[in-house]
């Protein structure tokens, strides 16, 4: 049998309510206290657990803030009275901080429900920073194409002029060859020639 102490001592509960505290086995007997009762019922101590860790991060901060906010109903944005960093409070229990250009850092007091959602933001920044690359190589990818896409129109118009003289650039994009005085316009995409001259478009 254990017997309540403390604050809990204070209320008789009802028939059926159920008492929430921390048992605590004292010599042959055992007492029910709430948490901040402990020190003064027993030896024992309560302490509360500060957690940091520290991520690197090269990306945009805001694209993590974008990514929390599709999962969190609760994510705010303010900036750290310390050290004047942007932050993000991720349901009023994990504080993510942007310390630099290169990482951010999570702050959490530790408790289960904390750890899960520390462990979440871990995972999402570590998902993004895995995308990063991907953006990088695609968009590399667009750049040379659209390179050798000119350098490509710049071989075939040194032909043209080499082969005709006069080549100009047209309109939409398209080339206008003269010969002798006929004109002949060359779509550069579809390579279909329109001219009135039946010899300068074959």
């Amino acid at each position: 049998m254990a017997k309540t102490v403390g604050r809990l001592a204070e209320k008789t509960p009802e028939v059926g309510e159920t008492v929430s505290g921390i048992l605590v086995k004292k010599g042959f007997t055992y007492q029910i206290m709430a948490p901040d009762d402990l020190h003064t019922f027993s030896q024992l101590s309560t302490a509360t657990i500060t957690q940091r860790i520290t991520i690197p991060f090269a990306g945009a901060f805001g694209v993590i803030k974008h990514r929390l906010q599709q999962i969190y109903e609760s994510v705010e944005s303010s900036t750290d009275e310390k050290s004047g960093v942007p932050t993000l409070r991720v349901r009023d229990r994990v504080t993510v901080k942007q310390d630099s250009d290169m990482h951010i850092s999570l702050h959490w007091t530790s408790d289960p429900i904390s750890d899960m959602v520390s462990d979440s933001i871990v995972a999402l920044v570590l998902n993004i920073r895995r995308e990063i690359p991907k953006v990088v190589v695609e968009s590399e990818a667009v750049k040379t194409e659209e390179e050798n896409g000119k350098k490509a129109e710049r071989v075939i118009r040194a032909l043209l002029v080499s082969l005709f003289g006069d080549v100009q650039l047209g309109e939409n994009g398209k080339l206008r060859i003269s010969v002798d005085g006929k004109v002949a316009h060359l779509d550069k995409q579809s390579g279909e020639v329109e001219s009135e001259d039946e010899g300068l478009k074959e």
